[in-house]
């Protein structure tokens, strides 16, 4: 599998989250304390753009209905079983890139 360019670090500062799309697939991107995450962009409750929603701490809140994710393992706060797909992520200077199977 390749790394993919998906952004630029100079423009995710700690606590920022966003969304990208690579190919067909939303992405959700953020920088949890200074650490990238990326992982599967779509909420499995009603699809809600999870990159539009917001960051508290690790945790991901869906714009739509406020479900929550942790950023670094995909797990649904609520349901541990409900789990986002996560994706490695490597920091090549100023690139972000993310290893998409």
């Amino acid at each position: 599998m390749a790394f993919i360019p998906a952004g630029k670090l100079s423009e995710l500062p700690p606590g920022a989250l966003t969304e990208v799309t690579l190919g067909d697939r939303q992405i959700a991107l953020c920088n949890a304390g200074g650490q990238v995450h990326a992982l599967e962009g779509v909420c499995p409750h009603r699809g809600g753009p999870l990159g539009h929603g917001a960051l508290h701490g690790k945790m991901i809140v869906c714009p739509w209905h406020a479900w929550e994710f942790d950023c670094t393992t995909g797990e649904n706060d609520y349901d541990a079983a409900v789990l986002l797909a996560t994706y490695p992520v490597r920091i090549d200077k100023d690139d972000i890139l993310i290893d998409l199977p």
